[in-house]
């Protein structure tokens, strides 16, 4: 979603001209489609400017800038005001709102002072204080306050962190966008089968590397019914996010602009002025993949015997690290974990037993004593990968070094139980 939105404005950002084609067709239909009391307005840092303007280059970022996302998913069920017609169509059909819950949630940190953008993933389950709620379910605060009431629930929960902006896209505008964008090529981790009539939802997808239009983007983007449920979902949307990153920036997107930037104004509820978009992607356009960095909130399942829903229960301690490490936020990160408190999950690409034995060997004998072996991964890798599960680069880059290859990642798509998640490829050659 995020690189939908950013990436594919980058493209247009790699020429003046086409920049400033991307500013006058954003000016001619306004950004902000809800009205934000004086109140709302004022949750957000939207005195403080963000970026630069001058007559001779495009606006660019001047300081950290932190940016909510929200996903939103609303049904004909969920709404009061529509008309009977809208209504009585004999399945819960999507419409094309802001109001509803936040089916994802993203925090954006664009940081040019050390040119790097970090990605937050926010559980919708997670377990937190909604004011005028109580206790409850992160993504109900658009609900009941809007985006603001999402801020100041997200700032809580993060420790203090501030939020500058936000933006809000409904589920139709991501699938116009990928069907804008020419669609996605991505890695489908396993079979997806799943129905539901009441809402006209099917989804149909095979193992494998697939290029995949709109509605099947959606498919992959919207399963969460396997072990791992939403948190699952999480991860495949940092798959789709590195996917589209790569793409998004791709020179022949340009040809799709008018598209894109009809489904923007359409499908797009922000704060963000036209020249502050265009310092964001201009920023993301210039911004390297191993400079992006896609994080999970800290945290684990909820147990059937706590509480009478599933839950998302933030680690707060884990969280504060994290917050200081790539955030901004002030707190005391220097403490780093030893070899042998390192959670280290290995995920087998290469159907090699032998190599997944020598590895532990290997590990073990550096002085990690807490390795363990997940699921297999199930997309061949020929690179191995060293995931920074929890965000910690010191270990993830001290575990590389131990098994001597690899290229660290920081997401969260490794063994949810690791620190460090070694996804492992057909270059790792164990002694014979």
């Amino acid at each position: 979603m995020v690189w939908l939105m950013l990436g594919l404005g980058a493209v247009a950002i790699s020429s003046a001209t086409a920049g400033a084609l991307l500013a006058m067709s954003l000016t001619s239909t306004p950004l902000l489609q809800s009205q934000l009391s004086p109140e709302d307005a004022d949750v957000f840092n939207e005195g403080e400017s963000i970026s630069s303007d001058t007559n001779f280059r495009l606006p660019q970022l001047t300081r950290p800038v932190n940016i909510l996302v929200l996903g939103i998913k609303v049904l004909t069920s969920d709404l009061d005001d529509l008309p009977e017609s809208s209504r009585n169509q004999g399945y819960h059909a999507l419409v094309n709102s802001f109001d509803g819950l936040s089916d994802t949630m993203l925090l954006l940190r664009f940081d040019p002072e050390h040119k790097q953008l970090s990605v937050l993933s926010l559980p919708r389950d997670t377990r937190t204080w909604v004011e005028g709620v109580g206790e409850t379910k992160l993504n109900e605060a658009n609900v009941h306050g809007g985006p603001a009431l999402a801020a100041t629930t997200t700032t809580e929960l993060l420790g203090g962190v501030k939020i500058d902006r936000y933006v809000r896209i409904n589920v139709q505008g991501v699938e116009k966008l990928i069907d804008a964008l020419g669609g996605v090529t991505v890695y489908v981790p396993k079979d997806m089968q799943y129905q539901d009539d009441s809402q006209h939802l099917y989804i149909d997808l095979k193992q494998g590397e697939q290029h995949l239009d709109g509605n099947q983007a959606l498919q992959f983007l919207r399963f969460r019914y396997d072990q791992n449920g939403d948190i699952g979902r999480i991860q495949r949307q940092q798959m789709m996010m590195r996917a589209l990153q790569e793409q998004a920036l791709s020179p022949a997107t340009l040809t799709r602009l008018p598209q894109i930037l009809s489904v923007i104004q359409s499908n797009i509820d922000t704060n963000l002025s036209v020249e502050e978009l265009v310092a964001l992607v201009g920023f993301a356009a210039q911004t390297s993949r191993s400079n992006v960095e896609m994080l999970m909130l800290p945290g684990r399942f909820s147990t059937p015997d706590q509480y009478s829903l599933s839950y998302w229960l933030p680690s707060r301690s884990r969280i504060e690290t994290m917050m200081g490490r790539y955030f901004g936020l002030d707190v005391d990160s220097s403490a780093e974990e030893s070899a042998r408190s390192v959670r280290i999950a290995i995920q087998d690409s290469s159907d090699r037993p032998d190599a997944v034995d020598q590895l532990v060997n290997q590990l073990q004998a550096a002085g990690y004593s807490n390795v363990s072996v997940d699921r297999p991964w199930s997309e061949p890798l020929a690179t191995t990968r060293v995931i920074a599960q929890q965000g910690d680069t010191h270990s993830a880059d001290a575990v590389q070094e131990a098994i001597g290859l690899g290229e660290v990642r920081i997401e969260s798509t490794g063994s949810l139980d690791s620190d460090v998640t070694i996804q492992l490829g057909t270059d790792w050659q164990p002694e014979r």
